[in-house]
């Protein structure tokens, strides 16, 4: 039964306190947390959260993974602008009130300590109708050297390997496996902000995309007039568990537009940082090149062979 007295309130509260510590922000103690930047750059604020997953992440309470999948939709997302995170809100909701809150709390806690994120408000919510649990957080960003993200005609294509599902397409994933548990299932999305940030601001990279919901289909919002090609590379081929979704139904296409398919993340950059971004970039591989086109993505799918045109 809920308890509006909210039982875990100060222990949470002493819990964020321990994040407050950081070079871009001042944080001070009130009815809610006030803030004073330290900082004159342009900022980004990005939300996002684990939607279907959370049912999986419940079940198994594995909590540090579904705190990474709502850090890393975020995170990843922040990249695209070249933002530095400062600052998070959340809203965390449960079907029960009990210590499990109170763990994903120190979760996030950790995970923003080690990023200097300070946490500065937030809001639990207790739902008995509800199967599984969902983290959305609201992530703030500073942008010292605005750039435009775009793709363009002579870059090469930097891939950079998920770890599996990451956290879409996970609603035709309970389609398909019902309530199955599948290790799989609640594997962490990958982090990719934090090399990327260190990546940049040694090299020229032209864009970026995390590859979501719509997958590959979403490079079309950032090639202009041009077109992406991209081959299956031994690298950063599928994971099991999407040959396992293809053999029960899914088609080439919709694999390309609704998973990573095994790559998390693709950069645009000039032919002669490829070399260096397969040095410094964990996971890295060459995965195609942009060319002069309409806007187009051309997929050679590791399914089945065929060319798909998105």
């Amino acid at each position: 039964m809920y308890n509006p007295i909210k039982p875990y309130k100060y222990k949470i509260l002493r819990a964020i306190e321990r994040t407050w510590k950081t070079p871009h922000i001042e944080v001070h103690r009130g009815v809610y947390p006030t803030f004073k930047k330290k900082f004159r750059y342009p900022e980004v604020d990005h939300t996002d959260g684990i939607g279907t997953k959370g049912f999986y992440h419940w079940r198994a309470g594995t909590f540090k993974s579904a705190v990474l999948d709502a850090l890393a939709m975020n995170l990843n997302d922040l990249a695209l602008v070249r933002a530095t995170p400062y600052k998070l809100s959340n809203h965390i909701t449960v079907p029960v009130e009990d210590e499990r809150i109170f763990k994903i709390i120190q979760a996030v806690v950790a995970e923003c300590r080690n990023r200097k994120i300070a946490v500065v408000g937030g809001e639990n919510s207790f739902h008995n109708n509800l199967e599984g649990l969902d983290i959305s957080m609201t992530v703030s960003g500073f942008v010292k050297k605005p750039q435009p993200n775009e793709f363009k005609d002579g870059d090469v294509l930097v891939g950079l390997k998920s770890s599996g599902l990451h956290s879409n397409g996970m609603t035709t994933v309970r389609r398909i496996f019902g309530k199955a548990r599948r290790p799989e299932f609640t594997v962490p999305t990958k982090i990719y902000l934090d090399n990327l940030l260190k990546f940049m601001e040694k090299h020229t990279v032209h864009g970026m995309m995390h590859i979501t919901g719509g997958a590959f289909a979403k490079l079309k919002d950032i090639l202009g007039s041009n077109n992406a090609i991209i081959r299956p590379q031994r690298k950063l081929m599928p994971q099991k568990i999407f040959f396992d979704l293809y053999k029960r139904g899914i088609s080439s296409r919709e694999m390309y537009t609704t998973f990573n398919c095994g790559i998390g993340f693709v950069l645009s950059v000039p032919q002669n940082e490829g070399k260096a971004a397969l040095q410094e970039l964990p996971g890295a591989a060459i995965v195609g090149e942009v060319v002069h086109g309409h806007g187009r993505v051309k997929i050679m799918s590791a399914f089945d062979g065929k060319v798909l045109m998105l």
